[in-house]
């Protein structure tokens, strides 16, 4: 491992992600691993664009031209929303201001920060999601006759039958199933809140088929992941990035078969897929959003808008954009006050 070059920037991140948020400010796990990706994200990103390790990075690089930077890269090069372009900066901003306090040296640093905007979310945003044909495709591109296939096609079923965030997914533990006359599984999901989705038939089916491989004998009471990985003898909760890797495997395995399967398939699209399918065959929207744990409806109010402009597209593409035996006028403005006034000055 190489040496830290700026000692201090490393040891006030750790107190930062070990102590101060978890024990003063109280926040959830999920925030503090989410603010350590942001930041670990962040110190990869300016080590490459210095060409440096990423423990040679300095307090010094961290300016606002570099974070705007870093920022357009998420949104430009990875694809992000507003949403998660948002949340980064806010960790970046957290921590900077936390470093501040203790170190007055870096006042000037959280003053820069906070000229950067946050980005604007449209009302009712633009939601990806796959056609019923695509997700069939997904589910049949892994080999099931393999230990990995058996689980990485389960990961996916779960993923879409329940419409479970990822970090939801990967939390749930053998005892937060209940296979009964009513199957379900209880999610923590975010702000600690929790709330119980019921299983379809076929995704028990495949749960059975997974616990005799992967849980044969386990109690129902057992604090085992659900999903995990094996090194060395000794189990872990599987990550996201080994989630995301296994299932962009299989959506260019599937898109050889289906043109539908989108080129960027990431865990979240299962989610807003599951909902877009529910609220396409009739399910109501108020049902949806509980079942997605949304706050309020009104953020469940994306899938009506998603499917209503799948509708008017679909209209053009048949008529065009105008209504039969009608002709577009052109209005022309000719009086030059009367502009002024039009333009607002």
């Amino acid at each position: 491992m190489g040496k830290v070059k700026d000692e201090q920037l490393f040891s006030l991140l750790r107190n930062f992600l070990l102590i101060y948020l978890p024990n003063q400010r109280h926040a959830s796990s999920n925030t503090v691993k989410a603010y350590r990706t942001a930041w670990n994200q962040l110190l990869k990103y300016i080590a490459g664009q210095k060409k440096i390790p990423m423990m040679s990075v300095t307090f010094g690089m961290i300016r606002y031209e570099m974070v705007v930077a870093y920022l357009d890269w998420l949104s430009e090069e990875k694809g992000v929303g507003p949403a998660t372009r948002n949340n980064r900066l806010a960790a970046i901003r957290a921590f900077i201001t936390y470093a501040s306090a203790c170190r007055p040296e870096y006042i000037s640093l959280s003053s820069e920060l906070a000229a950067i905007k946050i980005q604007k979310k449209k009302r009712f945003r633009e939601v990806d999601y796959m056609s019923e044909d695509a997700v069939k495709a997904l589910f049949a591109a892994p080999d099931t006759r393999t230990k990995m296939g058996l689980r990485d096609q389960f990961l996916m079923i779960f993923l879409y039958d329940t419409g479970a965030r990822i970090q939801e997914a990967l939390d749930v533990k053998i005892c937060d199933l209940r296979i009964d006359k009513t199957p379900t599984v209880t999610l923590h999901g975010k702000g600690g809140k929790i709330r119980v989705v019921p299983l379809m038939k076929d995704t028990v089916q495949h749960l059975d088929n997974y616990m005799g491989v992967f849980h044969k004998g386990e109690s129902v009471f057992s604090t085992e992941w659900l999903f995990y990985v094996e090194r060395k003898g000794s189990r872990s909760a599987m990550c996201d990035d080994t989630a995301r890797l296994r299932i962009q495997k299989y959506a260019e395995l599937a898109r050889e078969n289906c043109p539908d399967v989108p080129e960027r398939v990431h865990p979240h699209l299962w989610r807003h897929t599951r909902a877009m399918h529910l609220y396409q065959h009739g399910m109501d929207l108020t049902m949806i959003s509980q079942w997605l744990g949304h706050k309020q409806v009104e953020t469940t109010l994306i899938y009506a808008y998603a499917d209503t402009e799948a509708k008017r597209k679909a209209i053009e593409k048949a008529m065009g954009t105008g209504l039969a035996g009608t002709e577009s006028v052109n209005y022309t403005v000719s009086d030059e006050d009367m502009l002024r006034r039009l333009y607002g000055l």
